[in-house]
């Protein structure tokens, strides 16, 4: 089918999507985006990314036309539009139509620009078999120039590095600070694995605190894991047991050599592997609902919190049930009077309680 693009207010044939050449966005990378995946007709995270969107916004003083409730409905109707279920979302806020100098005030209004569309970053092997990847010169932007936490449309920095690894014959390649640790790679956070302790580099290093990443610590916790933010050099990338990469694109990668050593035994290994399971029950599972859901009548939402009210059935067991139904986590909150955190925490506490006992969640 042919795609609608949703650009200020409008949804356009794909072929008729445009912006301005005056847009400071394209004049001069400013401005701010976010990806988002859809898997099984849910939207996964998608509370997290728009959170992440807004906080990028109001770090670069870059006033977003919408509210948060509004921009993540473009999210939603997007995908509706465009029949996605399984896809990539990308959420663009850019300064707007300015002249052709520098300066952001001469901008009045941000443009808001949202594509619902597939996506396959990386094929299934690398998934099976594991991914090789290099370190390259490029260093990350200091947390004092562009702190790289700040999800700008300036990625220069990362596609340089990226040509770099090209050039090599990398798909993807470890980004190093100025002070020589890792901190990332062009596209996704990077995870090592030794003696039981799951370590990924602190976001005050120099890192984008991706969405994937929370994820992957989360689960591991769930897991029994020893999850740390610390500090690590290539070395201790050469001598883990295990490596992995994650981001929204890639989800969970296993990386099996890095700079020409091999890591543990040279193929996925088996920590890894669980968080790729678990990583992807989790994401058919929760969600945002696509859909509409005028086939959910008021009358069972009501039935079913008034039972949680009345003690008939636990809080834990009625988020559930709606979940069920297929109202994601912020509906839930709404119907049944609870904090978005409240639902939340129930939902993974009583996901990663059926994990533990070997069922799905």
């Amino acid at each position: 089918m042919d795609r609608v693009v949703y650009v200020d207010g409008r949804y356009v044939a794909k072929d008729e999507a445009k912006v301005s050449v005056f847009d400071h966005g394209f004049l001069y990378g400013d401005g701010v985006f976010e990806g988002i995946r859809a898997y099984g007709g849910r939207i996964f995270r998608l509370e997290a990314h728009i959170e992440r969107l807004y906080d990028s916004a109001r770090a670069i003083l870059l006033p977003i036309p919408m509210d948060p409730a509004a921009m993540a409905e473009v999210v939603v109707e997007s995908c509706r539009r465009n029949t996605i279920r399984d896809g990539y979302v990308r959420l663009v806020v850019s300064r707007g139509v300015g002249d052709l100098g520098l300066d952001p005030r001469k901008c009045a209004r941000a443009s808001v620009v949202c594509i619902a569309d597939t996506i396959a970053l990386y094929p299934e092997q690398l998934y099976e078999q594991g991914m090789r990847i290099g370190t390259v010169p490029t260093r990350r932007s200091g947390v004092e120039n562009l702190n790289p936490r700040i999800k700008s449309l300036n990625y220069l920095n990362n596609i340089l590095a990226k040509l770099e690894g090209n050039l090599a014959g990398y798909p993807e390649v470890l980004m190093l600070n100025q002070d020589g640790f890792v901190v990332e790679c062009t596209a996704d956070n990077v995870f090592i694995l030794r003696g039981g302790r799951l370590v990924t580099p602190p976001p005050w290093l120099g890192i984008l605190e991706g969405v994937t990443r929370a994820t992957i610590m989360e689960l591991g916790r769930q897991a029994g894991l020893d999850v740390r933010e610390e500090t690590f050099t290539r070395l201790d990338v050469w001598t883990a047991d295990e490596c992995f990469i994650t981001g929204t694109g890639a989800e969970v990668v296993p990386v099996v050599e890095c700079d020409g050593r091999r890591i543990g035994d040279g193929h996925p290994g088996p920590v890894t592997r669980d968080l790729i399971r678990r990583y992807r029950e989790l994401a058919a599972s929760e969600g945002v609902p696509i859909a509409a859901r005028d086939d959910v009548p008021a009358s069972t939402v009501g039935a079913l919190v008034a039972q949680a009210q009345s003690g008939a059935m636990s809080w834990t067991d009625c988020f559930e049930a709606l979940s069920g139904l297929g109202l994601g986590t912020s509906e839930i909150a709404k119907a049944a009077g609870k904090s978005y955190q409240q639902v939340r925490s129930s939902l993974v506490a009583r996901r990663a309680s059926k994990l533990r006992a070997g069922g799905r969640p």
